[in-house]
């Protein structure tokens, strides 16, 4: 006993240290394990969290190739179709054409005042159409490229929530296939509200431009071109910023799914749909100072390609050297039609979708609708 009293006294010191030093290191590698531990787990968590972001980003490219085919293959040439069904029967000119005819056959059936008279709306009417339809097929490509990135947004963060993501818009409500489907069909609103305001508007635009011109006027690639941008920058610049909005779409969307809504209703009308909201931010979008600039450039791009069409350019003499406008109508009446033909044969649609600014503008607007 003495012994290990002795012995405890010389070497306690030593143990002493030792326990603390074994001590230490024990509690040393138990907060390393810890902490390698929770980063395991951090890693684990991580790998986790980009495996169903991926996920994630296919199930949404799914969708959003859904809609963009529903879209390129029933809703942009169904609304191509009906809307150069509507500017064909609104826009008919056959009568004149055939007044024309046939006082040039029975040269007493028709007054000099009368030919000059049915001239006049001839060439009034031929410009009204063609600027028309080429202010429609642009703005009716563009917008429904607008709709479809709305709705990308929205599948996005259905398929984020369906897969539990947490990172993503809490505030958000799921927008349903009804929903969806009664969005894309609103592109028809143009062609069912809105043409009777755009063709009455583009006339009057058509009417002032072309005050000036005469049928001998000699007309050239470069006069039909500047004629035409005239048009539709004189439309453009009627009535307030953004007028032409109202023509695809209404400006209270609640209004425009009320079937048969009482005076009561109008006043107090119901709150926001899901379809309502689509509505509300596809009107944002076209508002927008990028949209606009995107939507000019088209423009151009459009009557570019359509000065330079080969059914200009052939026939009884070559635009490029120029014909009297008397002999350059027919030929825009022939031209018409082809600017609101099946997208998948449409060189206007394809002219527009290969704008490199319009490229860039729908890759930003899905990407920050995206990520906003």
């Amino acid at each position: 006993m003495l012994y290990l009293r002795d012995l405890w006294r010389r070497y306690r010191r030593k143990v002493l240290v030792t326990a603390g030093l074994l001590g230490s290191g024990y509690f040393v590698y138990k907060l390393y394990d810890a902490h390698k531990r929770r980063l395991t787990d951090l890693k684990r968590q991580l790998a986790s969290q980009r495996e169903n972001d991926e996920v994630i980003k296919a199930q949404m490219q799914v969708h959003f190739d859904n809609v963009q085919r529903i879209a390129d293959t029933t809703t942009l040439p169904h609304a191509m179709h009906y809307l150069s069904c509507r500017i064909g029967e609104d826009l008919d000119l056959s009568h004149l054409t055939e007044r024309l005819i046939r006082g040039k056959g029975q040269p007493n059936s028709l007054s000099s005042s009368e030919k000059l008279e049915l001239w006049d709306r001839l060439k009034i009417l031929s410009f009204t159409r063609l600027a028309v339809s080429i202010w429609a097929v642009t703005m009716l490509s563009l917008y429904i490229r607008v709709q479809v990135n709305i709705l990308g947004r929205h599948l996005y963060i259905d398929t984020a929530r369906g897969l539990g993501s947490s990172h993503l818009l809490e505030g958000e409500d799921l927008i349903d296939r009804d929903d969806q489907k009664k969005f894309l069909a609103s592109a028809d609103y143009l062609a069912n509200y809105g043409l009777q305001t755009l063709l009455s508007n583009m006339q009057i635009a058509a009417t002032e431009v072309l005050k000036a011109k005469q049928l001998r006027d000699f007309f050239n690639t470069t006069v039909l071109h500047q004629t035409i941008m005239q048009i539709l920058e004189m439309f453009m610049s009627m009535g307030s910023s953004y007028h032409w909005v109202d023509c695809l779409m209404p400006e209270d969307p609640r209004m425009y799914t009320l079937p048969a809504a009482s005076s009561s209703d109008k006043t107090n009308p119901p709150e926001l749909t899901h379809f309502d909201q689509l509505m509300v931010e596809t009107r944002e979008v076209l508002s927008s100072e990028e949209f606009g600039r995107v939507f000019e450039i088209s423009l151009k791009a459009v009557v570019n390609t359509l000065v330079e069409e080969k059914g200009f350019q052939s026939g009884g003499g070559n635009l490029t050297l120029g014909m009297p406008l008397a002999r350059l109508l027919p030929r825009i009446a022939q031209i018409c039609p082809s600017l609101l033909d099946e997208p998948n044969k449409n060189q206007f649609i394809q002219t527009i979708q290969s704008v490199p600014e319009v490229e860039l503008f729908f890759s930003l607007l899905y990407a920050n609708m995206s990520t906003s």
